[in-house]
């Protein structure tokens, strides 16, 4: 893909979205906001750091910083990931039916599979960050925080979908591997569910 989601206008994200094709779909749009997650995050600690009362917090802030930093850049290559996998998907249920299409799509229903799986651990990384902060971070901002962590929350039961979606087809093939990616998925919902319990 030569042109990058995340290197659109917001508009023009929203117009494709919206638009009658596949891609970008569920899968980019949950990896965005599980990036703008991240960024609430970064603002977060950023009004953290050197305000006059929060000194004990300063390292920390800065620590989470860098870290959602980088978690934000990798959300945001999500989105790309996860649409190049699902079109990866869809051509292999394009082909003639044979032992190639069957080896093809077996291998493109992993790729489906892991890409909405990465989202969910990259966010399930910023949601622990967010959680680490709460109560040691900036109060005027503590709802940003909050929003932070819905949106994280929204991008990983959202990928969960995808994950789900996939599963059945890998298991026609590979029932251990199936079992596998779908206990990954499901250890990050509930880890999700612990961290975001009593967000309000």
């Amino acid at each position: 893909m030569s042109e990058l989601y995340k290197d659109l206008s917001i508009e023009e994200f929203a117009e494709r979205l919206g638009s009658a094709a596949p891609t970008p779909g569920g899968g980019a749009a949950a990896a965005l906001a599980s990036a703008l997650g991240a960024s609430l995050v970064m603002m977060v600690a950023n009004l953290t750091i050197g305000k006059a009362g929060y000194e004990e917090f300063e390292e920390l802030s800065k620590d989470m910083l860098e870290e959602a930093e980088a978690l934000k850049e990798r959300l945001l290559e999500g989105m790309d990931k996860d649409s190049e996998a699902f079109g990866k998907l869809m051509a292999a249920y394009g082909m003639p039916k044979g032992d190639e299409r069957t080896a093809s799509l077996s291998e493109a229903s992993v790729g489906a599979t892991e890409a909405p799986l990465a989202v969910m651990e990259d966010s399930l990384a910023v949601l622990r960050l967010a959680a680490t902060m709460k109560g040691r971070s900036n109060r005027t901002v503590e709802s940003d925080l909050v929003t932070a962590m819905e949106f994280l929350r929204a991008g990983i039961l959202s990928e969960k979908c995808n994950v789900d979606a996939n599963l059945p087809l890998i298991e026609k093939n590979d029932a251990a591997l199936a079992s596998k990616l779908g206990s990954r998925a499901d250890s990050i919902v509930a880890e999700t569910a612990k961290l975001s319990s009593g967000i309000f």
